[in-house]
């Protein structure tokens, strides 16, 4: 016990010399971001997030919008699903099981953990049903339980998919099931082993022939080794009937969540990147992930910008990356991506919502709210938009942490909580 309470206190000592030079700096979103000098020293910079409880107070919603909290009591809710007949489906867990490879690691363990729930993963899928449409969703049931940190969900023709952090799985589904009929089947296996990055972002074709699986990094840049980065920090094209797989674009540190483009079939995908190079390095971004290319990871990042800390390296792979689309700004922890549609209204109409589960490691906390991302013409076009606010205030309290967004066909956006162990739903105001 005493050991424990000297590394906290070592912990905290670290910290606070870490935070103590470390000005305001604005962040840089958009296509083309201004990238500082790279920033090193013993520590990176961290900030823990202090957990408050709503009470009476939500999230802040644009004008013309109303927000309604349509599921407590949750047991850490990721991502969200709408079935075709309107009910949602909430997965519910947590995973990963890497070992810390530095003393930095366990004190970042410590300040993430300060700002996450203390409840337990329910390793479960959750259904909510609102049966008379009245936006009370009066059935919260589960609807399939003993899964292994389950993440992304997909849905095609009967057909439900979910991403654990160890296999793809499937379950049969008949329109108004209010829980699985039996335990899910296997499409194929993912890489488990480590599981730094554990959460599998899930999303599948239009026509359902292939599904896209988005697999972390087992690290940050590389140090536990490059033979266990085999089949990381890329995403797979799955073949949905048969389970094979490939390389579908590689080189994407963290893909978190993958969407696509409903006019053009495009794959999109949120993606995580690097730490320990300073406060506004390096851009977590929105990109269009296009077949066969590689995005950096480990050698360069955004594009071809060279990582001198990463040994060996390897300037031809550097040279050969592509630069992401879109910066969503450096640590705001992107986790979530939808494309709206009309129904969200004129000014939400065409674009992306992206959930930012927020920072750790800055000394002036960012992420913690919903975006919006307008578009025009198919690619991200101008300044990101506020879309649900307030989850952190001015004071450094946290009252919740956005993961996941799905646009509801009905005109709505659900927004998975996973501090409050809450979803919200935002509609416009009739």
């Amino acid at each position: 016990m005493r050991t424990a309470r000297a590394l906290t206190t070592l912990s905290v000592a670290l910290l606070l010399s870490a935070c103590g030079g470390e000005g305001e700096t604005a962040l840089d979103r958009g296509p083309d971001p201004k990238l500082p000098d790279p920033q090193r020293g013993l520590l990176p910079s961290m900030k823990i997030a202090e957990p408050a409880e709503w009470g009476d107070q939500k999230p802040t919603v644009p004008d013309g919008f109303s927000v309604t909290a349509i599921a407590t009591d949750l047991k850490i809710p990721r991502q969200t699903l709408v079935l075709p007949n309107g009910d949602i489906l909430v997965a519910e867990g947590r995973g990963g099981n890497a070992a810390k490879l530095k003393p930095k690691d366990v004190i970042a363990g410590y300040i993430k953990a300060q700002g996450n729930t203390q409840v337990k993963g329910g390793n479960r899928l959750t259904l909510l049903r609102d049966a008379d449409g009245d936006g009370t969703y009066e059935t919260q049931t589960v609807f399939a339980d003993n899964l292994n940190a389950p993440y992304g969900l997909a849905f095609f023709e009967g057909k439900l998919y979910v991403a654990n952090q160890d296999a793809l799985v499937s379950f049969d589904y008949q329109d108004g099931q209010t829980e699985a009929g039996g335990p899910p089947t296997t499409v194929t296996k993912l890489p488990s082993e480590i599981n730094h990055h554990w959460t599998k972002a899930l999303t599948i074709s239009p026509d359902g022939r292939y599904l896209y699986v988005g697999i972390g990094s087992n690290s940050n840049i590389g140090e536990r080794g490059m033979e266990v980065e085999a089949d990381r920090a890329l995403v797979w094209q799955i073949d949905a009937e048969t389970g094979a797989h490939k390389p579908y674009a590689t080189g994407l540190r963290n893909p978190t969540a993958l969407t696509i483009q409903p006019e053009t079939g495009q794959l999109w995908a949120v993606v995580n990147e690097r730490d320990e190079l300073g406060p506004d390095l390096v851009p977590d971004y929105l990109t269009s992930v296009q077949e066969g290319k590689f995005y950096g990871w480990p050698y360069s990042y955004w594009g071809t910008t060279v990582d001198t800390r990463v040994k060996p390296g390897n300037l031809d792979k550097a040279a050969s990356a592509i630069k992401p689309d879109y910066s969503l700004g450096s640590h705001v922890a992107a986790l979530g991506v939808d494309f709206s549609i009309p129904e969200m209204g004129e000014q939400f109409a065409n674009g992306v919502f992206v959930g930012e589960h927020g920072s750790w490691n800055r000394k002036d906390p960012v992420g913690y709210k919903v975006i919006f991302v307008p578009f025009d013409a198919g690619r991200p076009a101008g300044e990101p938009i506020d879309f649900a606010t307030g989850f952190r205030d001015d004071n450094g309290k946290t009252r919740g942490r956005p993961v996941g967004v799905t646009v509801d066909p009905k005109g709505a956006l659900i927004i998975a909580d996973d501090l409050a162990n809450t979803v919200w739903r935002v509609t416009r105001d009739q």
